[in-house]
C-alpha cells in the first residue's frame, strides 16, 4: 500500500519529467556515489541519494523514484529546475556562440548589464561567475574606494564583517570567518578584517575607525542558520555608515532575487545598500553567473587591467542570466515566495513538537532548529528523505527550507505536512 507521501509523488509528478524512458544508467546508484567517493575529494557530506533528473521542484533517482527538493541548491534554483524559458535561452544562445572574452564586446552583456541595473535600481553592474568571485570583487571595490576617493592612507584600509557570516570559502573570505573549520588548516589569512556580532549596532558603531572601508553584512544569515536581525538594526547600521562615510556592502547572493519575499532582502527594512554582491539563482539553476553592484561613484574606481575574469560576462551567462530576471519578474516569484512563505511559518509556528526549538524565516527562505538536547538535525533530513522530501541541515542544528519558489502549492503543502509528521 503507498504511503501518503507516495501517492503525493506519484499523483503530482506522473508525467512531468521529459523522456522518462531514457537509456538506463550504466551505474548503480550505489556505484555512483562510490565513484564520487572513490575520486572526488571529501569536502562535502552528502544525503545518499542520486539524482538524474529534475523539472520545477521535483527530482528523479535513476530508480525513477521521485522527491521534492525543499533545498533548491541553495538558493540557486529560485525558479526550479530546468525552466522551460531558461533551458531555451540556453540552447539557443549556446547555438550562437558561448564564449568571447571581455577582449571583446558580445551583444548580450549590455542587455544584460541594463536589465540588472534596472531591476535592482543601482547604476553599474561588474559581472563574474561564481558568488565568492564577487564578494571578492566587492572587496577590492570597497578598498579601492577607501584609498581613492575616502582617503585612507595606503594599506591600512579595514572591512567590517558580522560574526557568523559566510561568503565563500577563498582564503581571504574564510580568514574573516568565525566559524573554526573553515580557517583550520588554511591559513594565513589576508589582514584588514574585523568581526562584530550580527545584529549589534552598538558594536558596529564601536569598531568604525578613520580606517574604515567598508562593512560587509547578509541581510539575514542563511548558512548562519537563518539568522534575522532585530527590526531597525539595518536602519541603525545605514545611518552609521553615512556618518562616517563607510560603504554599506550587502551580500545578497542566497538571500536576494525573490527568494525572501522582495527582489532583495534588504528592501524589507527599506534600506539601500552602497553595493550588493548577487549569485546562486542569477544563473537560473543552469549556469554560474555572478555580479557585483554598485552606483558609479564606487565602481568607477576600476580602470582597464584592474580586474577581470575570462568568463565573467559571457554571452551564454549573460543569455541565461536575462532569461532568469525574467521568469522572476514576469511570474511574480518574490510576491509568491512571500505568500507562501507566510503560509509555512504560521503552519511551522502553531505547531506543536518537543523536538523544536525555534522557527524562524522570511519569505521562502526558513530554519528549523531543532534543540541541541535532542540531538542534530541531520537525522531529521534523512528521515524526511525517505518520505520523499530533500532537505539539508546547516549549523548542526538547523533544518533549511528553501523550495523553488514556483513550487506548486498543494505540493508544498504536502511537504509541510510531512515535516510536522517527522518532528512529532
Amino acid at each position: 500500500m503507498e504511503t501518503k507521501g507516495e501517492t503525493m509523488r506519484t499523483l503530482k509528478t506522473m508525467n512531468s519529467f521529459d523522456g522518462a524512458s531514457a537509456v538506463p544508467p550504466v551505474h548503480t546508484e550505489k556505484e555512483f556515489m562510490g565513484l564520487e567517493e572513490k575520486y572526488g575529494a571529501a569536502n562535502y557530506h552528502p544525503l545518499p541519494l542520486v539524482i538524474a533528473r529534475a523539472r520545477g521542484a521535483w527530482v528523479q533517482d535513476p530508480s525513477g523514484n521521485r522527491y521534492l527538493d525543499m533545498l533548491s541548491s541553495y538558493s540557486a534554483l529560485n525558479q526550479g529546475h530546468r525552466h522551460p524559458r531558461i533551458i531555451a535561452a540556453l540552447k539557443a544562445q549556446a547555438d550562437r556562440v558561448t564564449l568571447t572574452s571581455r577582449a571583446f564586446h558580445n551583444d548580450q552583456l549590455g542587455p544584460f548589464l541594463e536589465q540588472l541595473s534596472e531591476l535592482s535600481g543601482f547604476d553599474m553592474i561588474l559581472p563574474m561567475n561564481t558568488g565568492a568571485e564577487a564578494v571578492e570583487t566587492g572587496i577590492k571595490a570597497c578598498r579601492k574606494w577607501a584609498y581613492s576617493v575616502k582617503g585612507v592612507e595606503p594599506g591600512k584600509a579595514e572591512i567590517i564583517t558580522a560574526a557568523d557570516n559566510f561568503h565563500g570559502r577563498t582564503t581571504t573570505i574564510v580568514g574573516f570567518s568565525t566559524e573554526a573549520q573553515y580557517q583550520d588548516g588554511f591559513g594565513p589569512f589576508t589582514p584588514g578584517f574585523k568581526n562584530v556580532p550580527f545584529g549589534d549596532a552598538d558594536a558596529l558603531e564601536a569598531a568604525i575607525t578613520p580606517n574604515t572601508a567598508a562593512f560587509l553584512v547578509e541581510p539575514i544569515q542563511a548558512e548562519g542558520g537563518i539568522i534575522i536581525p532585530p527590526a531597525g538594526y539595518f536602519q541603525r547600521v545605514r545611518e552609521l555608515c553615512t556618518e562616517h562615510n563607510v560603504l554599506l556592502f550587502m551580500d545578497e547572493i542566497q538571500t536576494g532575487l525573490g527568494r525572501t519575499g522582495r527582489f532583495l532582502a534588504c528592501e524589507h527594512e527599506g534600506v539601500r545598500p552602497d553595493c550588493i554582491s548577487l549569485g546562486k539563482a542569477l544563473g537560473g539553476g543552469v549556469y554560474p553567473v555572478s555580479a557585483f553592484l554598485a552606483d558609479k561613484e564606487v565602481m568607477d574606481v576600476f580602470s582597464p587591467g584592474d580586474h577581470g575574469s575570462t568568463f565573467g560576462g559571457n554571452p551564454m551567462g549573460a543569455a541565461v542570466a536575462r532569461a532568469a530576471l525574467d521568469v522572476i519578474k514576469d511570474e511574480g516569484l518574490a510576491a509568491r515566495a512571500e505568500r507562501l512563505g507566510t503560509q509555512v511559518m504560521n503552519r511551522l509556528s502553531k505547531a506543536s513538537s518537543s523536538v523544536v526549538e525555534d522557527v524562524r524565516g522570511r519569505g521562502l527562505l526558513i530554519g528549523i532548529e531543532i534543540k541541541k538536547e535532542v540531538g542534530p538535525a541531520r537525522p531529521f533530513c534523512e528521515a524526511l528523505m525517505k518520505r520523499g522530501l530533500l532537505c539539508k541541515e546547516t549549523h548542526a542544528q538547523v533544518i533549511r527550507l528553501a523550495p523553488p519558489l514556483n513550487i506548486d502549492e498543494d505540493d508544498l503543502g504536502w511537504a509541510v505536512d510531512e515535516i510536522l509528521e517527522v518532528l512529532g
